[in-house]
C-alpha cells in the first residue's frame, strides 16, 4: 500500500500518472504491481516547521514483509522524482515514511 497526501489538487489524468509511475516503482522494493493499492488525499494541509505548505507531499509506503534500509533509500528518491515532475513538489517538502508487516490479510485470509 502506498497513500500520499498532497497540498494540491489530483485531476484524475494526474492521478492515472501517478498510479502508473509508482506502479513501476514499487519493483525497487522487489514488489510486484500486482497486489499494489495506492490510494491518494488531495488538497490535504500541510505543515512544515510552523508553515503551512503551498505545495508539499506526505507519503506512506506500507510492506509485506521487511523493509531494506538500501532498498527504501532509492525508493525515496524515486517517489520525489514522481512527484516533483507531476505535480511540483519539491523534494525538501516531502516526507516518506515505511513500515513492514509479518501479517497481510487479503481475500479471507493472509498472505
Amino acid at each position: 500500500m502506498i497513500n500520499s497526501k498532497v497540498t494540491v489538487s489530483l485531476p484524475q489524468e494526474k492521478r492515472d500518472i501517478l498510479k502508473a509511475e509508482i506502479g513501476k516503482a514499487v519493483a525497487i522494493l522487489g514488489k510486484p504491481e500486482t497486489y499494489l493499492m495506492v490510494g491518494f488525499e488531495e488538497n490535504y494541509d500541510l505543515y512544515l516547521g510552523g508553515k503551512k505548505l503551498e505545495k508539499g507531499a506526505f507519503i506512506s509506503v506500507e510492506v509485506l514483509g521487511e523493509v531494506d534500509a538500501a532498498a527504501s533509500a532509492k525508493m525515496s528518491g524515486r517517489l520525489c522524482e514522481i512527484f516533483e515532475k507531476e505535480l511540483g513538489i519539491p523534494g525538501d517538502k516531502i516526507y516518506i515514511t515505511y513500515s513492514g508487516y509479518k501479517n497481510w490479510g487479503w481475500n479471507g485470509g493472509n498472505f
